[in-house]
Formats: structure tokens, C-alpha cells, sequence
């Protein structure tokens, strides 16, 4: 028996020397301080800045109480969030019995006082019951109650105590002051916020120019991209500075993104087909295309659509979804063209005169590129005329300035020359049967 006694208190010691992590007392009695090792088992750990004096019941930090609760369970949390919604319940009587024994009105600085401890109490609960609901909990009704005590209780009615009320109010550390920093911190983290947006976008603009291959379009799209993330980033950190709990608004906007999704087929469609524009990069900013039905230049481009400026300088606004699903012919996407042109000659006329206007016109052309040479031929004896097929190549920016350059040069050669361009005709031949 003595030699069982030596090895508990062997292993009890270093125990009540070390300090527990957490001291629950009783069952649903809310974390107080865990003494620590150097501090005597039975010192009263002192109440931290900001709140109440409890030096019996010491009221821990928001950060220790967090620390102290992750270890958990589900089922213990529980017993938690009851003990300290016990303990706001007690100090919410306290308020009540002071307003209603106070002859003409509570003591200002009493109730100030005692509202500040109040509010001190919802906060740990609501600590509480954030980790109780991050295992699987259910903390509505804790919630609601927390809810429904707190707030200022005023007798607007008695100007004066509304008056010293409002000013122990603002004095308070866990009142005006409280406010007044979280107020100062939700626009000192959207100011920064902004700022950082600028910043990054800028630098994400800067490293895309830098790659080899990479659009202007998808050069807009990550600097747009970037600079809403982080406004967005920084709106829900704001929200949390002003003790917003944001966990409830992420998961209505994760709902109703899902809903919207369902009603917005199409304008998905229009959203993944821009991704993948952007990705396959079949046309930039400038270039000159034809697609959906629409040729023109391409001016802009979102993730919804794209604005093309037709040749006689009309915006069109092309939804992404048509162009992805169609054939995107693009004219500027090669540095060199290939010009296609016919022109037709008389049956009478001669074919070698013609032959050799034609090649004396294309390559005397300044515009024209000797490589690859141009080529000239006798293509087709059609009903009406004998066609020359002239396929010279140009720079793509000198493709119709050739073209209708050398279509008025050999006009005028044909003419001097006294070759015909004949107009489509039809032989008819009426045979006559007598009777």
C-alpha cells in the first residue's frame, strides 16, 4: 500500500506543478485561466486589459479561450457553451436587478460597467460556439440568446442618465472605444486592401508581358482578375474586423452561386468559352477576324463576350458562347497573305497580250513580295470569258491596298491594250419547225 501511495504522488506531482491545460469546472462550467508552471498553484492569475475584474471566476483572453477549446470535442463544447451561456445569464439578471432596485435610474457608470462585462461574456460564447459549430454543433438557440441580451438598455426618456450613459458608453473599453477601433481597423483593411489590389494587378501585368506568347487578353483578364480577388479578400477580412461573422455569408454566397448557376446556363457557356479564348488564343486585340457571322477588328473582350468593330466602323458585341462555336477565320494572324484575283478576257482576244499585262503589272508593283513569286496562269475557259487566275503574296497590312491598286492598273492596260472584259453572256439558238 505505501509503495503505491509513492508512485501516485510520483505521478500526480509533476501534474499539479506542470499546470492542466484547462481547468473545467464542473460539469458545463466555462474555461478559466490554466495556471501555469511558474506561477503558485493557488495564485489568482490577473484579469487581462479590457476586462472585467473576476478574480475568483477570471474571465480568459479571447485568444487563450480559442487555444484552450480546440483540443474538444463536439460533446464537451457543448457542456461549454452552456456553462458560459449560464454565466451571461447571471450577468444579464445582475443588469435586470440593478435597473429595477435603482431609485430613478441606475448609476450610469454602474450599468456601463456592467454592460462592458456583458459584452466581454458574449464574446467568449460566441468563441464558444464558433469552434462547437466548426465540429458539427448546433449553436442557433445559443445564438439567439446571446442576441437578445446584448445591446445598449436606455431610458431615452431621462436625458441626463442617457447623456452620462452614452459617455461612459464611449469611454469604455469594450464599448465606444471597442467600436472605434473596429471601425478604424474595417477601413484601415479596405484601404489596404485597395492598395494592394493596385499593387498586384500591376505586378501580375508587368510578369505576363513578360512571357513570351501570352495575349493582351489574357493579360486584361489576370490583372482583372487579380485586383476583384483581392478587393473581395479584403471586403470579407473588413467585415470580420467589425466582429461580422462571415461564415454564414460565404456559405449564402456558395448557395446562391449554385442557384444563379442553374439560371445562367447560357451566360456559363458565354464564361467557358472566354476561358477558352483566352487559353487557345485564337485572336488578340487588333486583329482582324471573321467569326459568328461578324468580320471586323477586334477592339475588346471579357468573359461574357466580344466587341468587334466592323470595317465600316460599327460596334458589335458578339456573345463568346456563338464565336467558341464557330469557325474564327483570322486574316492577321500570319505575317504574309496569299491575294486571289481572277479576271476574265474575251473569246477573241489573245491570251499570251494578256498573259504577259498581267505579269508586267503584278511584278512591277512595289508592294508585291518576290518571295514567294507570284503566280499567273490561264485557269479556266468559262461560258462567258477565259479567266486568268493572279495570285500574288503581300505583307498582311498591304493586303487591299494591292489589291485594288493592281485590279485598276490592269483595267487601264486591258483597256490601252484593246482587250475586252466581257459581261456574262448567253448564246440562243431558236430553231424554227414548220408545220
Amino acid at each position: 500500500m505505501l509503495r503505491a501511495s509513492i508512485l501516485l504522488l510520483r505521478v500526480v506531482r509533476p501534474l499539479l506543478a506542470g499546470g492542466c491545460l484547462a481547468l473545467v469546472l464542473g460539469a458545463g462550467a466555462p474555461l478559466a485561466f490554466a495556471q501555469s508552471a511558474e506561477a503558485p498553484a493557488a495564485a489568482t492569475p490577473a484579469a487581462t486589459p479590457n476586462e472585467p475584474e473576476a478574480a475568483a471566476d477570471p474571465v480568459p483572453s479571447h485568444e487563450r479561450l480559442a487555444t484552450l477549446l480546440r483540443p474538444l470535442t463536439s460533446d464537451e463544447l457543448a457542456e461549454q457553451a452552456a456553462g458560459w451561456r449560464d454565466r451571461l445569464k447571471e450577468k444579464a439578471t445582475e443588469i435586470s436587478t440593478l435597473k429595477l432596485q435603482a431609485a430613478g435610474g441606475p448609476p450610469a457608470a454602474e450599468l456601463a460597467r456592467l454592460q462592458a462585462e456583458r459584452t466581454v461574456l458574449i464574446d467568449r460564447l460566441k468563441t464558444v460556439l464558433d469552434e462547437w459549430e466548426r465540429k458539427g454543433g448546433d449553436p442557433k438557440e445559443y445564438r439567439l440568446y446571446a442576441s437578445a441580451v446584448s445591446g445598449l438598455d436606455v431610458d431615452v426618456k431621462d436625458t441626463a442618465a442617457t447623456v452620462a450613459f452614452l459617455q461612459n458608453w464611449l469611454l469604455s473599453p469594450q464599448g465606444g472605444l471597442r467600436w472605434a477601433v473596429n471601425i478604424a481597423a474595417f477601413v484601415g483593411i479596405l484601404f489596404a486592401a485597395w492598395l494592394l489590389s493596385k499593387i498586384l494587378s500591376s505586378l501580375t501585368g508587368k510578369a505576363l508581358s513578360r512571357v513570351k506568347g501570352a495575349s493582351s487578353l489574357l493579360r486584361s483578364f489576370m490583372v482583372n482578375f487579380v485586383r476583384q480577388a483581392t478587393l473581395i479578400l479584403g471586403l470579407v477580412m473588413a467585415l470580420s474586423a467589425l466582429e461580422i461573422n462571415t461564415s454564414p455569408l460565404l456559405a449564402l454566397i456558395g448557395g446562391a452561386a449554385f442557384v444563379i448557376g442553374l439560371a445562367l446556363q447560357g451566360t456559363l457557356s458565354n464564361f467557358a468559352q472566354g476561358l477558352l479564348i483566352l487559353a487557345y488564343r485564337p485572336f488578340d486585340v487588333g486583329d482582324c477576324i471573321e467569326a459568328a457571322g461578324v468580320s471586323g477588328i477586334v477592339d475588346s473582350m471579357n468573359m461574357l463576350s466580344t466587341t468587334i468593330r466592323t470595317f465600316d466602323n460599327k460596334l458589335m458585341i458578339v456573345p463568346n458562347g456563338k464565336i467558341g462555336g464557330d469557325t474564327i477565320t483570322n486574316a492577321t494572324a500570319s505575317d504574309t497573305r496569299r491575294i486571289d484575283m481572277t479576271f476574265g478576257i474575251g473569246y477573241d482576244d489573245d491570251p499570251d497580250q494578256a498573259q504577259a499585262i498581267l505579269e508586267r503589272v503584278v511584278t512591277a508593283h512595289p508592294l508585291v513580295l518576290k518571295d514567294p513569286a507570284p503566280v499567273i496562269r490561264l485557269n479556266e475557259l468559262a461560258d462567258s470569258a477565259v479567266n486568268f487566275i493572279v495570285r500574288p503574296w503581300s505583307k498582311t497590312a498591304d493586303y487591299w491596298t494591292i489589291y485594288w491598286e493592281v485590279t485598276a492598273a490592269v483595267k487601264k492596260e486591258f483597256d490601252a491594250a484593246g482587250i475586252s472584259i466581257p459581261f456574262p453572256q448567253q448564246d440562243v439558238h431558236v430553231h424554227q419547225v414548220s408545220g
